[in-house]
């Protein structure tokens, strides 16, 4: 069995081993079938990579405690966006919405009442995933949540390489001697947020806390960061976590 520590930065052939020991062992079929599509190989020039975008509104912070209530996803490559084949659900939680959560994300009890479980669209979900490399913006939200919530409906997890586009800009405004000076000249730290990120590469802003918008907001930064930081021929093993 490969052993892929969260905590860490995994070396770069791991991912493929790991889903391929995930295929060879799965016991439900929804998941048999996705890991049986693999991810690419890590020396494959990004600019070779399909990718999808994937934002979660969550009711919190602790995937152990707490539940999905939306889902965007966003395919692309970084050459083109494909919104004509963007989805969304908005899912029903376990639990009842709390005020603090239903302010931050605005879907109301009303919606949720009327939404699907999870496991319902699990199948659109992981349909759309496979074959493409996901990327997000701050992967402890997303792999961690759906790793819980399918975990509780399938009977088995579900992890997968990310590319991290807040990761990425931590590399350079909080794990490198640049940024290492600046704490030490006692500089607040550059915010490596979503719309914060966005505004370094001249991006417009766009309204937050809405999975579909956010999706496409970490798509178009990833874009940005490949074209300003790195190059097409960039290896993926270098970008995903």
């Amino acid at each position: 069995m490969v052993n892929l520590r969260p905590a860490r930065h995994r070396a770069s052939a791991d991912w493929p081993a790991y889903l391929a020991d995930r295929a060879a062992r799965r016991r439900h079929p929804l998941l048999a079938d996705y890991f049986a599509t693999g991810c690419p190989a890590p020396e494959t020039p990004i600019a070779e990579v399909p990718m999808v975008a994937m934002d979660m509104e969550t009711t919190g912070l602790d995937a152990r405690r707490h539940a999905i209530v939306s889902i965007g996803l966003v395919p692309f490559n970084l050459s083109r966006i494909r919104l004509a084949e963007r989805r969304y659900w908005v899912v029903r939680p376990p639990r009842p919405l709390s005020r603090e959560s239903v302010t931050y994300h605005h879907i109301t009890h009303s919606e949720v009442a009327d939404a699907p479980d999870l496991e319902v669209v699990l199948p659109d979900l992981f349909e759309a995933l496979a074959g493409r490399l996901v990327v997000v913006h701050y992967r402890h939200i997303e792999r961690p949540f759906l790793d819980a919530a399918v975990q509780a409906r399938l009977g088995e997890g579900v992890r997968f390489p990310v590319i991290d586009t807040m990761s990425l800009e931590a590399r350079i405004h909080r794990q490198s001697l640049w940024a290492r000076f600046r704490r030490w000249m006692g500089r607040p730290p550059v915010s490596i947020r979503l719309q914060n990120s966005r505004a370094r590469y001249g991006l417009p802003a766009y309204q937050g806390h809405h999975a579909l918008t956010d999706a496409l907001a970490t798509a178009e930064l990833l874009q940005a960061q490949i074209a300003a930081r790195y190059a097409p021929e960039t290896p993926v093993g270098q970008l995903w976590s």
